[in-house]
């Protein structure tokens, strides 16, 4: 192979390759991390075992748009070192469903990850709410929602989550439950898109490698747990997949393959730097970096 792999998948030139993993098939149990600009251009995953990552590829401050420069680097190194890249969309839109259709009018047509691939909508900032609760540690109001602010908040999420079906993608909302309980009807989600939330819950910030069910948030239709915000040191997100839907958009994975049915920029670099095989390495290149492999070559 004679020609040089754009648009790095990691950063930094590689010259070495080094021997591939056993299959790499979605799982309950499968753990993985997100990311946001503050991961840098291509991402950075906790562990040998991590599956997924979900990038942010920008969002809306209540009608102000704020674009990750890194989210279409870090969907390639994702699907460079073999795992599943899924997007997720900042969607601070309160109540308002104007706001959540010029979010989702700019960003669905940017998705770099594979059709039927998860889009979720960060919703954790912004809601509708005009009842005052109390104050934080910080002195900061805390507010909580009507029932008609519910109702409001619960139409614009089920909105934008129904355009990201229509778009043929896998619509999840994320959240924290305090947050979630508040100021939306998540039951009404589920009931019209079961097992989409992804879920923020975590004791402390200490160093939490794997899942700590002892605080598990009690919600129905969890099918992704985020359970730490210090995955490693420094700080990472962790996350657990509890039902397999990291798989969407990938299917099987045979190896180090990855093979998304959707052809896109991003995927199409990713996958070019996956596919650098044994002799074909040439120095200058950038190719993928098994961290699982334990033979190394120069």
């Amino acid at each position: 192979m004679k020609k040089v792999i754009k648009k790095a998948a990691i950063g930094m030139v590689a010259f070495f390759v080094v021997a591939a993993s056993g299959p790499v098939f979605a799982a309950v149990g499968d753990q993985g991390v997100d990311w946001s600009k503050y991961n840098g251009d291509y991402g950075n995953f906790g562990y040998a075992h991590d599956k997924f990552a979900f990038s942010q590829i920008g969002g809306t401050y209540g009608g102000t748009f704020v674009d990750q420069a890194t989210y279409e680097t870090q969907v390639a190194s994702a699907i460079a070192q073999g795992k599943r890249a899924h997007t997720y969309i900042w969607y601070q839109v309160g109540g308002s469903q104007e706001v959540a259709k010029a979010a989702l009018d700019r960003y669905l047509p940017r998705i770099q990850t594979p059709k039927n691939s998860i889009v979720a909508l960060d919703y954790e900032s912004g809601a509708a709410a005009s009842i005052l609760t109390g104050y934080d540690s910080n002195g900061k109001p805390i507010y909580a929602s009507t029932p008609w602010e519910i109702q409001t908040n619960t139409d614009a999420i089920l909105y934008g989550m129904r355009r990201v079906k229509a778009a043929g993608y896998t619509p999840m909302y994320y959240s924290y439950k305090p947050y979630t309980l508040a100021h939306v009807n998540y039951k009404q989600i589920i009931k019209e898109f079961p097992n989409s939330l992804w879920i923020a819950a975590y004791p402390n910030y200490e160093v939490t490698p794997v899942p700590n069910y002892s605080f598990f948030p009690s919600m129905d239709g969890i099918s992704v747990f985020q359970f730490t915000s210090t995955y490693v040191a420094g700080g990472l997100d962790g996350n657990v997949d509890l039902t397999g839907i990291t798989d969407n958009g990938y299917g099987k994975q045979q190896g180090q393959e990855v093979k998304p049915d959707t052809a896109t920029p991003a995927i199409e670099n990713g996958k070019e730097a996956n596919e650098v095989k044994g002799n074909d390495v040439e120095v200058g290149m950038t190719v993928k970096v098994n961290f699982s492999a334990k033979n190394y070559a120069t």
